[in-house]
């Protein structure tokens, strides 16, 4: 497709309403004067199910996101601390119903027919994070800082987060106080505008609808979150999560009685759970991992091109766009042969597989692109951007080679850290990205390079975690298979993930598959080293735990018998599971066959002391011990104990306490 043709697929999708067929998108986009090719269709196809710019409707039918959520209600339940303040923050209050090309901001709201005016309220950034929490905790920074050009001035200044930002809020002072609004008071939001993202309020009296709506909402809700989770994975964001599990959760989520998006997350379901994604969360089904993909993902491609075909079969996929910006960056480095930038697109460990035609084809392409850029290339235009894509591509470079390295001969791919291709698809994505922004010759501002310059570092900094996780990993596993090719006896094992649920502690440990829950409870005290001053169980999914409840038999369909061996549940495919022990809730996975007795091979973060009343309270230390005031670090580090360091996890540490029981 054309970039004319693009426009009109993107300007009919701001426009439709109703749902439409393959052939009504296509006719439009021929109609804007744009030349129809035999294969304009299908690229069309691909491009509604690859970015899923629509709903699927089946048959070659879609809905556009403008008309699935036109006229739509949903909730925005205001805090406690917004209510006192005489403000309201959109934030992530209106995903998925506004119009993702507009920051929050710039949202119109209407009391009535008067407009709700926006004033500006300063605070430290940590204040403001929570409203954009659904959006990742991660990206949460980031959107305050693009809240106004100041406070990304500071973020992009600042080695931390600046002490004080401004954001815009509703000034909702008026509005409060002449309806009498106290906590636990709503509002009912109503689309009047999707493509100009104007929403008229409501308000609703706390208590105002009944259990059994708001209960149908909900079973609506964890109905459309699975099915999102089952049919669409992660996902590229958390935006495209909630907006396909609205879609099919039906349309009973776009009705009131409602719960506000966060809090039926946060506070009402437990189906659901924000869970590490890499670098990233996402939402998924409660007690389960997200799983790795084993290689690279690259970018999303439609129709990919014959480079991007042989690049992506060579175990190094990029777009066309991005082996431009390596010849952008051949010319910024004021070089001349073919040959050394074909080596950064496939580092010497991918090049070797490359049949003789596949590089020369290579060669060809970035000579072909090197003479039509050089033509109209000016090095004295580049000088900004030219050392940042320099940057990103040593590092996406890096990256491929990286990852193109861990190959199945040179390491089990259980021993990895957990979500390693993950991690290192986002940070090529991230570099891609940018090098994509900084393809064409346009100037980029001085905010916006300094603003790439620090993801590129974040990434850096990434990577090298990762690598060195890798490369502690690698040593492992080789010890490992020294100390098994030593042993005269060989266990029928399996290799077993436990995470604790509400933190980013995790460990993979080895256990012989004739062990026993029981014997695992063991294995998981002696790992987190934890004394064992709870009552424990193993059930199918989280639940609250009560000493009463559990005693009168409530919970015996779900709780697992604690003789059940590891052999038994794997073969009864009860490989999910959940250990619950005090405060603490451990998600379980069984993973591949393994041999050996019981050791730990991986893990993450320093676990916490046992009695800490937990994860919530966690982590509250955890920032108290790393921000808080003298007398607030002086309590943490009791709490968390003198030695205890967030990062650190010592593996032969691990075994140790695991050797003293075994």
């Amino acid at each position: 497709m054309t970039f004319e043709q693009e426009n009109a697929l993107y300007q009919f999708l701001e426009i439709a309403v109703e749902p439409f067929t393959l052939e009504s998108i296509t006719s439009f986009v021929c109609s804007l004067k744009t030349k129809r090719l035999n294969r304009l269709s299908m690229e069309i196809e691909d491009y509604l199910n690859v970015y899923r710019l629509a709903f699927p409707l089946g048959r070659r039918r879609w809905i556009s996101i403008r008309g699935y959520f036109e006229d739509a209600c949903f909730v925005i339940q205001p805090s406690r601390l917004e209510i006192v303040s005489g403000i309201l923050i959109p934030g992530h209050r209106c995903i998925p119903f506004a119009n993702s090309e507009r920051l929050p901001q710039d949202y119109t709201f209407l009391w009535g027919k008067k407009v709700i005016p926006f004033t500006t309220v300063e605070g430290e950034p940590e204040e403001f994070y929570p409203y954009y929490s659904v959006l990742g905790e991660e990206y949460a920074p980031q959107y305050v800082a693009r809240n106004n050009p100041e406070n990304e001035e500071a973020f992009n200044n600042e080695f931390d987060d600046p002490v004080e930002v401004s954001i815009k809020a509703l000034d909702m002072r008026t509005l409060y106080r002449e309806t009498k609004f106290v906590p636990g008071d709503l509002f009912e939001v109503r689309i009047v505008d999707w493509k100009k993202n104007a929403f008229s309020l409501k308000k609703i009296e706390k208590g105002a609808w009944n259990e059994r709506g708001l209960r149908e909402w909900q079973e609506a809700a964890e109905k459309g979150f699975g099915s999102s989770f089952v049919n669409l994975g992660p996902g590229v964001s958390t935006e495209e999560q909630i907006a396909y599990a609205y879609f099919y959760g039906g349309k009973r989520m776009k009705e009131t009685p409602a719960y506000s998006l966060e809090e039926f997350l946060y506070e009402r379901t437990d189906c659901i759970e924000t869970t590490l994604y890499g670098m990233e969360t996402r939402f998924w089904s409660a007690g389960k991992d997200i799983p790795d993909m084993g290689e690279l993902t690259g970018q999303r491609i439609v129709k990919r091109t014959p480079i991007e075909e042989m690049l992506l079969a060579n175990k190094a996929p990029m777009s066309e766009f991005v082996v431009q910006s390596y010849v952008l960056d051949m010319l910024f480095r004021k070089e001349t042969k073919a040959q050394d930038v074909a080596m950064r697109i496939a580092p010497p460990v991918i090049a070797k597989n490359f049949e003789s035609r596949e590089w020369n084809m290579l060669v060809d392409y970035i000579t072909e692109i090197y003479e039509e850029f050089s033509k109209e290339y000016s090095l004295f235009k580049d000088k900004g951007m030219g050392p940042v894509r320099q940057k990103a591509a040593e590092l996406h470079t890096a990256v491929v080679e990286f990852a193109a390295g861990l190959r199945p001969d040179s390491i089990n791919a259980a021993y990895l850290p957990q979500h390693t291709f993950i991690v290192l698809s986002q940070i090529q994505n991230h570099m891609a990205g940018l090098m994509d922004e900084l393809c064409l010759n346009e100037e980029v501002s001085d905010v916006e390079l300094d603003s790439m310059n620090n993801v590129i570092d974040g990434m850096a900094d990434a990577y090298d975690e990762i690598k060195e996780l890798v490369e502690d990993a690698m040593r492992n596993f080789r010890r490992n298979n020294i100390a098994m090719v030593k042993s005269s006896t060989k266990t029928e094992a399996r290799l077993i993930q436990i995470g604790i649920g509400g933190t980013n502690v995790w460990r993979r440990i080895v256990m012989p598959e004739c062990y026993s829950l029981e014997a695992l409870h063991i294995v998981i005290q002696r790992v987190f080293h934890w004394e064992n001053n709870f009552a424990y169980r193993f059930t199918l999914k989280p639940m609250p735990l009560s000493a009463n409840k559990a005693s009168d038999g409530a919970f015996s369909t779900e709780e697992l018998p604690k003789n059940l061996t590891i052999d038994i549940l794997n073969k009864t495919g009860l490989v999910d599971f959940i250990y619950e022990c005090g405060p603490w809730t451990i998600k379980i996975m069984i993973l591949s066959p393994s041999e050996g007795g019981v050791a730990c091979v991986a893990g993450e973060y320093a676990a916490p002391n046992q009695n800490i009343n937990g994860p919530v309270r966690f982590k509250k230390a955890v920032f108290l011990l790393n921000a808080g005031s003298i007398e607030e670090k002086r309590s943490a580090k009791q709490e968390l104990g003198e030695s205890f360091t967030p990062e650190f996890f010592d593996l032969v540490q691990c075994n140790e306490w695991l050797q003293g029981n075994y």
